[in-house]
């Protein structure tokens, strides 16, 4: 019976990253059924966490994360937990021997967002981005080789620069909600003034250089995770791109996204060319 228990916690967490994000359900659909599920339990744990830093105001937010990280590792000690998200999560720890400085590193940039809302110097910015981006891409590396430590190390600069990227451009589509609702300004250019067309160009840039790079190390992703990962990088294009045609002034009065239409068509264009090599 504890295979249904096990069964049902990778669902709960498949459960989370189907309602919380369409764009990386259809990548994580996109990836072999053999590590689908740990994919899945690595979303559940990270969007749990940002969850209660992000929308949690009316509760002690950082009791909660305390306790999220105590029962954590009270799961990861016992190899069991009744939260199903940790559960699952631990149990992929285990599996793919993913190093515990990743997941401590998450924790100290969700603790960040307690209590520094503004980032003025571009190394703190980089330390943050570390530890809520590039590490969650280290975790799925880690799955992605299948705890080939010679690939993973081969492949890891790839990895983070495609998580910096991914972060950046979220920095950008919700840059609204960030300053207006939970008074956080990220990007250290705008630190002291209102996010300008030339700013936002120069950020750009710099995310173009990430996606530049991260696209070598996705050619090199073996074949059970790159069309996932590739179609996941298209539409992180796709939006950045409406981002830069998009007035600075614009991008502080409402979120941009991408169509589920336009969605649907990047999904071929990812399959086509993976099929074809030229990705």
């Amino acid at each position: 019976m504890i295979d249904i228990f096990h069964k049902t916690s990778f669902k709960t967490s498949q459960i989370i990253t189907n309602a919380y994000s369409t764009s990386f359900a259809i990548g994580i659909r996109l990836i072999h059924t053999s590590i689908r599920d740990a994919i899945y339990s690595i979303y559940g744990f990270v969007r749990y966490a940002d969850e209660i830093v992000d929308t949690f105001h009316e509760y002690d937010q950082s009791d909660l994360l305390d306790e999220f990280e105590r029962d954590y590792y009270k799961a990861y000690k016992q190899g069991i937990s009744l939260n199903p998200v940790l559960h699952a999560f631990q149990l992929t720890v285990k599996k793919y021997n993913i190093n515990d400085e990743l997941i401590q590193a998450f924790l100290h940039s969700m603790r960040q967002d307690l209590h520094k809302n503004k980032y003025q110097y571009i190394e703190e910015l980089n330390e943050y981005i570390y530890g809520s981006a590039d590490v969650v891409g280290l975790m799925c590396l880690k799955i992605f080789v299948e705890g080939d430590t010679k690939e993973y190390e081969r492949l890891k600069p790839y990895a983070m620069k495609l998580g910096s990227a991914f972060q950046k451009v979220n920095f950008l589509r919700d840059i609204n909600n960030d300053v207006e609702e939970l008074g956080r300004n990220y990007f250290p250019q705008i630190a002291d003034e209102d996010l300008t067309d030339e700013t936002k160009k120069q950020i750009i840039k710099d995310i173009n250089n990430d996606f530049a790079m991260a696209l070598k190390g996705i050619k090199e992703l073996p074949l059970t995770c790159r069309l996932g990962v590739y179609t996941a990088f298209l539409y992180y294009k796709r939006l950045t791109r409406k981002i830069e045609f998009t007035q600075a002034c614009q991008l502080m009065k409402k979120r941009i996204r991408v169509s589920n239409f336009v969605k649907v068509f990047l999904l071929m264009q990812a399959f086509t060319l993976c099929k074809l090599g030229k990705e």
